[in-house]
């Protein structure tokens, strides 16, 4: 198993020491949350990735569907450059919640669904070499070569760990087409029992037996945190992510309370 840390909030110059400190602490990964408005994920990532040598950098999560998807597949492949092959990127729908600001995007479900899905389609043509696609809501068409060489990726692609709702077979399926699955639970925490129906059902219908399934919540550096992290691991899951969305993200104590478990490192065994 891996260990990644979400960073919930800062100032620029804040999430980036938050980053360079994740990996002098042992955390594999460190993942920055892309707002509609406010501090910018990929800049953050991108001056985190100058800085540090070993840790997988990505977010937490990019809501497809309000972006454009060759703009994401740019940004995501020139910060896989900078890190070396080191970049992960999380797709989701977009949550619709009560602080959203009101800028026009899509909030229909289905609608949503279904650009993300096209979305998907068109970063892995970009990132292929492919000069031209056509799907249900976007197109592109690129005349010449050298741009999407000079654009690709350091690897050639990039892992998409997606969000999938379970036990739903539509939004499940989706993850059929990634390299992760970060698993939204009808309870909202899940336990390991649901996570290992999730692997399973995974591989039943054709995944990579490889393919990464995602834990995540919060520890506090003792010794029940880490029998809490086993459990998740003996059920199949690859990757623990320290996470803690509580309100409000950027206050003084809220920064210092961040910093404390960084520095305590992973659950790890």
């Amino acid at each position: 198993m891996r260990y990644g840390f979400i960073l919930p909030g800062g100032t620029a110059a804040q999430q980036l020491e938050l980053g360079v400190q994740a990996e002098a602490c042992g955390w594999d990964g460190v993942f920055v949350w892309e707002a509609a408005y406010g501090i910018d994920a990929w800049s953050v990532l991108a001056a985190i990735a100058a800085r540090t040598e070993r840790i997988h950098l990505g977010t937490m999560l990019t809501p497809l569907p309000w972006r454009r998807p060759w703009k994401v597949a740019s940004q995501a492949a020139t910060l896989d450059q900078l890190a070396e092959g080191r970049t992960i990127l999380t797709l989701g729908l977009g949550a619709i919640t009560e602080d959203l600001p009101l800028t026009g995007e899509e909030e229909d479900l289905r609608e949503r669904a279904t650009l993300l899905d096209d979305g998907i389609d068109v970063m892995r043509a970009l990132w292929s070499g492919k000069r031209s696609h056509e799907g249900p809501r976007f197109s592109y068409t690129f005349g010449m070569d050298d741009q999407l060489r000079v654009g690709s990726p350091r690897s050639g692609s990039i892992p998409l760990w997606v969000v999938a709702a379970w036990p739903r077979p539509k939004s499940m399926r989706r993850a059929l087409r990634c390299e992760g699955v970060v698993p939204q639970y009808a309870d909202h925490q899940g336990s390991p029992e649901d996570a290992r129906d999730v692997r399973r059902w995974l591989v039943e219908h054709g995944a990579d037996p490889k393919i990464d399934v995602i834990a995540q919540g919060q520890t506090s550096g003792e010794r029940e945190g880490l029998e809490e992290v086993a459990r998740w691991r003996e059920a199949g899951c690859t990757w623990w992510l320290e996470t803690n969305w509580e309100m409000p993200h950027h206050v003084p104590a809220r920064m210092s309370e961040v910093t404390g478990r960084l520095s305590l490192g992973p659950p790890r065994p």
